[in-house]
């Protein structure tokens, strides 16, 4: 067995219990405001009560993750989402869980769960080094974790809320922070550390100067901005697919709540399936062409093929595409991101790029409310698609993305010697 290969694996299945758990949260809070309250609305206020903190969190978080340390800041803020998110059915079965109370703690867990995220997140290149294995092998293998995790946890969370109703569900959830800090704890001892201890205290800047200098690095380095702002628009288009145009379509083509379901699985398999491939070839993959033709086959071909008015099958194929070509991207910008940013500032720019993915994503559905009444459904679709299109193919203009094919030496492998990005 490879060195540190219990470090991976600790950490992988870390990362899935935690995903399972957000899917679950994301269907039983939603309910829980619903069967108690009544209201749609209050509904889309609780679910951006969450969103906002999490995002503003998550982006003032990096230098406090660069200094205390990925792991540390990582197992603390679990601990700390376990209790909140176990608050939530504990005030819910003493009569206390009015609606500002429940507002105040889906917040709170929000701005604990942002800096979770990116602090997991920060540790993947110190792994990297632990374990000593191609970058994109570790990539590869944290999406397609993300991956069956999101599937099965999806899945599964329902079949929970269902079963033991939405505040024991959310118990559930509230154990599933508290094993994966466990699971960091006991299996990732020993891998990487804060940035304070390599850094006299004399070096260090303040706050304010670490965050910015997070900011610099990335607006300096064309690739990782331009990775930053392509992903943002992406997610804003995707959530508006799946928060509008799919459902609308599948309303007005009478295929209904089975119709998205069999899209969904049909696009998740084949991602899965896309993501193992690309772990499997890994470091032989060229990088470039690998994004363009994964960006090709998963993004407008599954607006345009609902704007034209195919059969449900031929839909069904396209999104099979579509998910084995979205299976390959990760695994190469994960890659990429991660060899760029140097180590001292890996808390700082992931935290930021993190963030970035988040923060667009609350208007995707208004845009794509405002383009189907506007436009009608097929130009919006249209029109959400060609707007895919062109933000995955501008990097084909520039220069400066054709250097991700350059991987490090051997001798200097991982992502502290390079210089200075979901879960749709």
């Amino acid at each position: 067995m490879r060195a540190g290969s219990g470090a991976l694996a600790g950490y992988l299945v870390a990362d899935a219990v935690s995903l399972a758990g957000t899917r679950l949260s994301q269907i039983a809070v939603p309910w829980l405001v619903l069967t108690t309250t009544g209201s749609a609305t209050r509904t889309g206020l609780v679910a951006f009560a969450g969103l906002l903190p999490l995002v503003v969190a998550q982006a003032l978080s990096g230098p406090w993750i660069d200094r205390a340390g990925p792991r540390r800041v990582a197992i603390g803020l679990d601990l700390a989402s376990g209790v909140a998110v176990a608050a939530i059915p504990i005030a819910y079965a003493a009569g206390w869980l009015h609606f500002p109370v429940l507002v105040a703690l889906v917040a709170l867990t929000g701005v604990l769960r942002g800096p979770s995220e990116a602090a997991r997140h920060a540790m993947v290149p110190a792994l990297v080094r632990h374990v000593a294995l191609p970058t994109e092998r570790v990539t590869g293998l944290v999406g397609t974790t993300d991956r069956l995790s999101a599937l099965v946890g999806a899945a599964v969370g329902g079949g929970l809320v269902a079963l033991l109703g939405p505040a024991t569900a959310l118990l559930v959830d509230a154990g599933s922070f508290l094993a994966c800090a466990l699971v960091l704890a006991v299996s990732t001892r020993g891998v990487g550390g804060p940035v304070s201890e390599r850094t006299a205290p004399a070096e260090r800047s303040s706050y304010l100067a670490e965050l910015r200098g997070g900011w610099l690095a990335l607006r300096h380095d064309p690739v990782l901005l331009g990775m930053m702002v392509m992903v943002a628009v992406t997610n804003l288009l995707d959530q508006g697919y799946s928060s509008v145009m799919l459902p609308v379509w599948a309303e007005r083509a009478g295929g209904g709540p089975a119709a998205i379901g069999l899209l969904g699985a049909c696009m998740g398999g084949a991602a899965l399936l896309g993501s193992v491939l690309a772990t499997w070839r890994a470091e032989r993959l060229p990088r470039f062409r690998t994004y363009v033709v994964g960006y090709l086959l998963a993004g407008a071909p599954r607006w345009i093929i609902l704007a034209v008015g195919a059969p449900l099958w031929l839909i069904a194929l396209v999104h099979v595409v579509a998910g084995f070509g979205a299976g390959f991207i990760n695994p190469v910008l994960g890659a990429v991101q991660f060899e760029r940013i140097p180590a001292d500032l890996m808390g700082r720019v992931g935290a930021l790029s993190l963030a970035a993915s988040w923060s667009l994503m609350p208007l995707g559905g208004l845009l794509a409310g405002l383009a189907v009444t506007g436009t009608g459904l097929s130009a919006g679709l249209l029109l959400f698609g060609a707007a895919y299109l062109l933000t995955t193919m501008a990097p084909v203009l520039s220069p400066a993305w054709r250097t991700i094919d350059q991987r490090p030496q051997p001798a200097a492998a991982g992502p502290a010697t390079a210089s200075t990005a979901a879960r749709s």
